[in-house]
């Protein structure tokens, strides 16, 4: 018997093999969860539709194109989800966007322009799509949102810019719609991973060397994988983790607790 055996859940932010979301898809469909998936664009699409294919029971998977910036697509989604469904118990929230030129350069060089779209895209959007998913989280008697964040919203980390200030507001948000949701039974946490060499990460200058720091210098002296990240997100979907909301799980082995390194 798995964790989330009859769980329904849907997965935004899967790109390609790398992706936290598809470590964290591979674990729930491991632990007996029937999941959907959401993509932002058409060129996306085979990514994910290649992904899903190597999972049991494909067939019953849905695919739904949605742009999170387009209220429509989201409500498109989860109306597509109430008519197979007709409930939901996790939204796993993976969504992470800059334009490439604010993660380069000084923090003084950014633009309005970059800060708000990265805001809108990486971090409004975890209010949007929670705030569309809670009439299928009430049919289920509650739910659990998950989102990915990384340490940049108290520590300065060189090029992160614009997204730092996005991380910042999705922390934020998780604690403010923990508060708002908890008398509904919906509980929203947020995963503060290791550096992953994932498509997102690579636009961030000097990723690779912050692999290199982690190994190095972190309590466990290792970097975490794919598939950690996918544990962690089973426990705080699963009715293991019922008591916890609003927190920032950090899963980095243990580099958080550490302070400046020579």
């Amino acid at each position: 018997m798995g964790l989330l055996d009859g769980k329904k859940a849907v997965i935004f932010g899967v790109a390609n093999k790398r992706s936290i979301a598809w470590g964290i898809a591979t674990a729930f469909q491991r632990e007996g969860a029937t999941l959907a998936f959401s993509y932002a664009i058409e060129r996306l699409r085979p990514n994910v539709e290649e992904l899903v294919a190597t999972l049991p029971g494909r067939e019953h998977m849905p695919l739904i194109q949605a742009d999170v910036t387009k209220p429509e697509e989201i409500d498109g989604v989860f109306a597509e989800l109430d008519k197979r469904w007709g409930k939901l118990d996790i939204l796993v929230h993976s969504i992470a966007f800059a334009p490439i030129e604010e993660l380069k350069g000084s923090f003084t060089s950014i633009s309005r322009s970059g800060l708000l779209s990265a805001i809108d895209i990486s971090a409004y959007s975890l209010v949007s799509l929670t705030r569309a998913a809670v009439p299928l989280f009430e049919k289920a008697g509650g739910g659990s949102v998950l989102s990915l964040t990384f340490n940049a919203a108290e520590r300065v980390v060189p090029s992160y810019n614009v997204m730092a200030i996005a991380k910042a507001a999705l922390e934020s948000e998780t604690r403010y719609l923990a508060a708002d949701l908890g008398a509904k039974n919906i509980r929203v946490n947020t995963i503060s991973a290791g550096p992953l060499k994932t498509l997102a990460a690579s636009a961030v200058k000097g990723i690779s060397a912050a692999r290199d720091l982690w190994e190095a210098k972190s309590p466990l002296r290792r970097n975490v994988t794919q598939d950690e990240i996918g544990n962690v997100a089973v426990f705080l979907a699963s009715d293991w983790s019922r008591s916890i909301t609003g927190a920032t799980i950090f899963a980095d082995n243990g580099m958080n607790i550490m302070g400046t390194m020579e």
